[in-house]
């Protein structure tokens, strides 16, 4: 599947996803060349994100600057996604501003070894019923992937996530002692051996489930489906001949009013405040696509250091006489990051032999090694905006590259 393939699919499907993502954050995974391939999953809207792309900052749990979320509520956005690879949407069960109020119970069944998604059929429909009791509709999507989700919308802006979470685990480790042979609630991994996993801790506020019409990289779509096809696998063209042929079959899921039959008595008043983003290195091991790089100084001149796959390579940089702006940047190996540069600081050992003249995240909207190609955007003091990086020739005995802002 190439972007091209991703874009037409989302243009073609707008009608019936959109309504599904309009107000609610997403995370994504982006893929930067090749479909599957080298990808990120994205929470912060990356910074060559346009000006007109909706964005709403959440709190990080562990504080510090907030994380931007891109809200896709328009066929723009969510062309603009797929065009820089983001494929696969991920959605909240809340939508801004009141994101501490969930609209909807989330179940994710999750076959292990052992198991496929014909068990997880059968734990759909067991959960369907288990619902019904308790007079709570609820609806079905395959993920696209080995798994089911079943969805339980409520939309009466009373249940917090908290109360949801609470409901969502008394009633899968209901459904692992009524069944124990076939269901686990319990998250260890080692005790999913032939059984399927009724992921309750989805309903956290801070989880995302794979929104319903999404791509996976595989191609398939995390698809609605009726309790009589819960064992469907569906292709990008399938699911758009499907929906124009049913209509949206979740549509219930954003329209449904039920209310939960057990409440928590711990409820948030207040909302979180809306605060400013401000710059920030990225972390180390960070699984976004924002990664750490540095110019500095050294005894032969200029150098561009960038974190990648966990390590700095070096970039020998000098000034490109065929074209204003444009440099020169050599390879020179790579070498393990020490944490200081993590703080923008040189390390002890270094200290006098290496100077930090600009750092900051940068982050790769396209290419790959294999190309020798690269569209980079940098957020910097010096090193900002969107640049290129492209090997001068395609000879292994020419090793320059050409860095080129564009």
């Amino acid at each position: 599947m190439q972007r091209g393939d991703a874009i037409a699919y989302y243009d073609a499907i707008r009608g019936f996803i959109l309504p599904h993502l309009r107000n609610r954050p997403v995370s994504f995974r982006r893929f930067v060349d090749s479909i599957p391939g080298d990808f990120f999953w994205e929470k912060d809207a990356p910074s060559f994100t346009p000006d007109w792309v909706k964005r709403f900052p959440v709190p990080r749990r562990e504080g510090g600057p907030p994380i931007e979320y891109v809200v896709v509520h328009n066929a723009k956005t969510l062309l603009w996604l797929a065009s820089v690879g983001g494929i696969e949407l991920h959605s909240f069960l809340h939508k801004v501003p009141r994101i501490e109020i969930a609209t909807e119970v989330v179940f994710d069944l999750d076959p292990g070894e052992g198991t496929d998604l014909r068990h997880a059929a059968r734990v759909a429909l067991l959960l369907r019923d288990a619902l019904a009791s308790v007079k709570l509709d609820s609806f079905a999507k395959v993920s696209g992937g080995k798994g089911i989700q079943v969805h339980v919308p409520l939309n009466d802006g009373k249940a917090t996530h908290d109360d949801t979470e609470s409901f969502a685990r008394i009633v899968a480790e209901e459904m692992a002692r009524a069944h124990p042979k076939l269901v686990v609630a319990k998250m260890a991994r080692a005790l999913r051996h032939k059984k399927v996993f009724i992921d309750w801790s989805q309903n956290a506020d801070y989880k995302t489930t794979v929104a319903v019409y999404s791509l996976r990289a595989t191609g398939s779509v995390a698809m609605p489906v009726r309790w009589d096809e819960l064992a469907s696998r569906f292709t990008a063209s399938d699911a758009i001949a499907r929906a124009k042929k049913l209509g949206d079959l979740f549509a219930p899921v954003r329209e449904l009013k039920q209310r939960l039959p057990l409440t928590s008595t711990a409820k948030r008043t207040t909302r979180p405040k809306r605060v400013t983003r401000e710059a920030a290195l990225p972390k180390a091991g960070s699984q976004s696509g924002r990664r750490l790089f540095l110019i500095v100084k050294t005894e032969i001149g200029n150098e561009l250091w960038m974190d990648m796959r966990g390590r700095f390579r070096r970039w020998i940089l000098r000034p490109d006489r065929e074209g204003e702006g444009q440099l020169i940047a050599m390879p020179a190996g790579e070498f393990p990051i020490d944490p200081a540069y993590y703080r923008a600081e040189v390390p002890k050992a270094w200290k006098g032999r290496v100077s930090i003249e600009d750092s900051g995240a940068y982050e790769v909207i396209e290419g790959s090694w294999p190309r020798k190609h690269f569209e980079l955007w940098f957020t910097g003091n010096v090193m900002h905006g969107a640049w290129t990086l492209a090997k001068i020739e395609e000879s292994e005995a020419h090793r320059s590259w050409r860095l080129t802002p564009r």
